[in-house]
């Protein structure tokens, strides 16, 4: 039954991604996560209720983890296409199957071994059919914040393992989304004072008199643009929010993804291992309507990647 609740929530995943994607092009990061999270706490307030204060502490713990997985993975996304997120992202159950065999002793049969060489193997080599996806520049800084995602996203999906084993999965997931929104609304305030503070700044010096030597036309350089346009995935304005009703397709995937995820998990042979991997594999949707709808490129090289993926879905399937 758990093996069943984490593909569907990998589909869901899969379709929240793009869904997410195509949020980011009207809106700021810090916007689509703040308004989505919202949404989602709205979604499942009523199942908060009051626990113990150290359960509560522990689930601002995990809302600290999630927010820094996503923060740095919605940076990651704006500056690399689809596919190589979903390929980077892919790393995760790596090193979420080595800490679930040391951290929980989690032992496996040789068909789910195999099935997770396979998807692991894929996902390695999806990685070298990724590298021209985008530009020098925009893939070194877009690796920079993938790679935070990865740690904090691998960090919270372990400790998901520990904390579902005294909570009931829907304490958790309201609790954590409505610690999430307060963490990402705070982060918004002191964004907005950091820009207003800066536009004072800004204004002051443009009523001072000028040199002789900035009388002619400004240098290209000027106010961030050539940097902005060495990086043009990024938006114009990346702290705006413009009302999209993409942000409430988002937060309903989002929710119903993770009260899977986490019903899954709280089941007694519930393995995080297999149930990571699984979740990973979340790619296979996110592959083919970032094909459809984002026209990234190089898509047979990918699709060969993404049938031995399958395969090893199925033999994950098969042996659990």
């Amino acid at each position: 039954m758990w093996v069943l609740l984490a593909v569907f929530s990998a589909i869901l995943l899969g379709t929240y991604d793009v869904a997410k994607k195509q949020a980011l092009r009207k809106n700021g990061t810090f916007a689509v996560l703040l308004v989505a999270t919202a949404l989602s706490t709205l979604f499942v307030s009523p199942f908060l209720r009051i626990g113990p204060a150290e359960d509560h502490f522990k689930l601002a713990l995990k809302a600290v983890l999630v927010t820094a997985s996503w923060v740095s993975g919605m940076e990651g996304l704006k500056r690399l296409p689809l596919t190589t997120v979903s390929t980077i992202k892919g790393s995760r159950p790596v090193f979420v199957v080595l800490f679930s065999i040391i951290l929980f002793g989690e032992r496996l049969n040789w068909m789910q071994w195999l099935g997770i060489a396979i998807v692991l193997g894929a996902l390695y080599m999806l990685g070298f059919t990724s590298r021209r996806d985008a530009s020098a520049q925009v893939r070194k800084t877009g690796f920079i914040w993938m790679g935070i995602s990865v740690l904090t996203g691998v960090a919270s999906a372990l400790y998901d393992k520990y904390i579902m084993k005294g909570m009931e999965p829907m304490f958790v997931q309201s609790w954590t989304n409505l610690f999430i929104t307060i963490i990402l609304a705070l982060c918004v305030l002191v964004k907005r004072l950091a820009v207003s503070g800066r536009a004072g700044r800004a204004s002051s010096d443009r009523l001072r008199p000028r040199s002789r030597e900035w009388e002619g036309p400004a240098p290209s350089g000027v106010g961030g643009m050539s940097e902005a346009k060495s990086e043009g995935a990024l938006p114009a304005h990346p702290d705006r929010f413009v009302w999209d009703w993409t942000l409430v397709l988002v937060a309903v995937l989002i929710t119903a993804a993770d009260a899977l995820y986490f019903f899954a998990l709280k089941q007694p042979d519930a393995l995080l291992s297999i149930i990571s991997v699984v979740r990973r594999a979340s790619v296979l949707v996110t592959f083919v309507l970032g094909a459809i709808i984002f026209h990234e490129g190089n898509i047979r090289a990918k699709g060969l990647n993404m049938l031995l993926m399958a395969a090893g879905v199925v033999l994950l399937l098969i042996g659990s």
